[in-house]
């Protein structure tokens, strides 16, 4: 009898080891491609390439980076919207990804035609101006702007970028009239404020800080709610009266539409954990950026809070991409 129930067991056993295997599929078991869709050596690529390394450690399979530059984001961004939605193809993008819909007609939703991953960091944008400029905090700045209206000129990285969005922001907000004139890049754009080729500069944190710290260009208000650690002197423009503003880039990763929910919580909890990496951390803080990991729910409210947000800004606003 006893010899008989063991045997039924053991059919039994191997009868349920098929069934459980196929309940629980292994991923990854091949290569995984993350997009991104600028050129290579900017922060979306950077940070692209230190989670991709890092998750290409944890899984033993390759995370291959893909950068895909063209048509301001969309050719990188309509390559994932195509992808098959099996968490084989990943995009790490940024704040352009809800701001380029609200001037082109494009072949895809910003926010419909994919399934949020996880944010991975916030870049408050500093205001700063050339040494020879007469003003030493936002308000002195204001007062210039308004005595010399469309004589002072603001340098950005290019039309439609969160950059240029906060400076026309910034004019709305206080009243004034200034000429955005834009750049290929935050890089030529920031040089020519060092140089005094241009006033003043709207520009991601990381990027305008050692030049701040080297005297070749005075910070006048960051974008974050509160003042940042590495500008402690520095007035939030909330603080220097310009009430509610607030603007940051924002980086992300995303899935096609349609990704299984069990993979894109899976990718959310493996790019999480790579984040939490003490290594990973101190890369983050070298370049002044702020790791704020989140749900796939948490992501989609931002895309959702700032698709409504610069909607709102160029519906105000007259602009035009290059």
């Amino acid at each position: 009898m006893k010899r008989s129930l063991l045997a039924m067991l053991c059919v039994l056993v191997l009868c349920v080891m098929p069934v459980l295997a196929q309940a629980q599929p292994v991923y990854p078991t091949k290569p995984v491609r993350m997009i991104v869709p600028f050129p290579p050596g900017g922060g979306n690529d950077l940070l692209a390439r230190l989670i991709g390394q890092k998750l290409s450690e944890m899984w033993g399979q390759s995370v291959i980076v893909d950068n895909k530059p063209g048509g301001n984001t969309i050719v990188g961004t309509e390559a994932l919207a195509r992808a098959t939605p099996d968490g084989y193809t990943l995009m790490l993008t940024s704040s352009s990804h809800v701001i380029i819909p609200s001037f082109l007609n494009l072949p895809f939703d910003a926010i419909k035609s994919f399934s949020p991953v996880t944010t991975v960091s916030l870049s408050e944008l500093v205001l700063a101006v050339n040494p020879e400029v007469p003003a030493s905090n936002l308000q002195q700045l204001i007062a210039l702007a308004k005595a010399k209206p469309d004589q002072l000129n603001f340098a950005s990285g290019g039309s439609g970028n969160p950059n240029h969005l906060a400076g026309e922001m910034f004019k709305t907000m206080t009243g004034t009239r200034m000429v955005h004139v834009p750049y290929k890049g935050g890089g030529p754009a920031l040089a020519d404020a060092v140089a005094g080729q241009i006033p003043l500069v709207l520009n991601a944190m990381p990027a305008v800080i050692p030049h701040v710290k080297a005297g070749r260009l005075k910070a006048l208000a960051v974008t974050s709610p509160q003042r940042h650690p590495l500008l402690p002197a520095v007035q939030t423009f909330q603080e220097a009266g310009v009430k509610d503003f607030v603007a940051f880039q924002w980086y992300g990763v995303l899935a096609p539409a349609g990704t299984p929910a069990e993979i894109v919580n899976l990718l959310n909890r493996e790019i999480n954990k790579a984040l939490a990496l003490p290594d990973v951390k101190e890369r983050f803080v070298s370049v002044t950026l702020d790791i704020t990991p989140g749900t796939p729910a948490d992501f989609l409210k931002l895309l959702e809070a700032e698709d409504r947000r610069w909607k709102e800004v160029v519906k105000d606003v007259a602009i035009r991409l290059d």
